[in-house]
């Protein structure tokens, strides 16, 4: 059993997966290679100043592969359940359970909807400011919760949120993922407390 299943390998559930996976949750993604990123270039997504969408996607996979994401490459998932508080995801071949899901299929709101979750009058997922949707411990990000604000940048701000709000909730206070260099005081100098 996985802490958190992700549905969608794109900005907003590699991003989910790495926050999770870097502070120590056992995370899955699924993913069928169908984001939008394939037919992107990136000039507008802070700090990168020029990045074909498919090496952005590659890096971010390399990301999440060195905290130990388990990726499902070029696998759909048919359908999510609830189950004893958790979730069931079921594949074609496999099912997996988690405390955990997070949504990030795009545009493709289907999951969401068949898992019950609210939708709001421009027939996109209702979330709350971390992304958490009407079901418990079910989160939506990107084009599923945007009715035209699909940007790569936003979609990996929503994963980021999604998995700070879990990360939170497993720490039972308010998680902050903020990495500082191993010698901070020699880079910060006084400024910074190593005490």
């Amino acid at each position: 059993m996985a802490d958190i299943l992700i549905i969608g390998g794109g900005p907003a559930g590699l991003s989910s997966a790495l926050f999770t996976a870097k502070n120590g949750l056992e995370t899955a993604v699924f993913d069928t290679d169908e984001t939008w990123m394939h037919k992107a270039h990136l000039f507008n997504y802070p700090g990168i100043g020029s990045m074909d969408g498919s090496n952005y996607i590659e890096t971010l996979r390399e990301q999440v592969d060195d905290f130990g994401v388990t990726r499902h490459q070029e696998t759909e998932v048919t359908t999510v359940t609830t189950d004893n508080g958790g979730f069931v995801v079921k594949t074609a071949d496999e099912e997996y359970t988690a405390d955990y899901v997070v949504l990030a299929t795009g545009a493709n709101r289907e999951i969401a909807d068949d898992l019950g979750c609210t939708f709001t009058d421009e027939d996109v997922v209702d979330v709350d400011v971390t992304m958490e949707t009407s079901v418990d411990n079910a989160y939506a990000t990107g084009a599923m919760v945007r009715a035209e604000e699909w940007q790569a940048v936003i979609s990996a701000g929503d994963g980021a949120s999604a998995a700070l709000n879990i990360l939170s909730k497993e720490k039972g206070e308010h998680y902050h993922d903020f990495d500082v260099p191993a010698d901070a005081e020699e880079v910060f100098g006084s400024l910074v407390d190593t005490d």
